[in-house]
């Protein structure tokens, strides 16, 4: 199964990087991506880890809670793509040209 990054995502992750180099501690930010990723790659493996997003109620759009990143995909038969990554208190907005 094939995992992409839409835009957004990987804006999200630069905002992450940018916002530890900011707080001058960037081997936090570096260890936060680095985890990011290691449960992105999990799930070829297990595509329906994830709960389903409770603001849209919808089998296809599920995400992995990893403190405190919120990791949202979308799934379909042949991959998964992973749409935002934010932090746990914020709202979810998806764009409208990936919902």
């Amino acid at each position: 199964m094939k995992i992409s990054f839409s835009n957004s995502a990987l804006e999200d992750l630069k905002e992450v990087q940018a916002y530890y180099n900011e707080q001058e501690v960037p081997e936090v930010g570096s260890r936060h991506l680095t985890e990011i990723f290691e449960r992105v790659e999990s799930l070829p493996d297990n595509p329906q880890l994830g709960r389903v997003v409770p603001e849209f109620d919808e089998p296809h759009i599920r995400e992995i809670i990893h403190p405190p990143y919120r990791i949202v995909y979308m799934l379909d038969s042949k991959s998964i793509q992973i749409i935002r990554v934010w932090r746990s208190e914020r709202l979810l907005v998806l764009p409208d040209s990936e919902a």
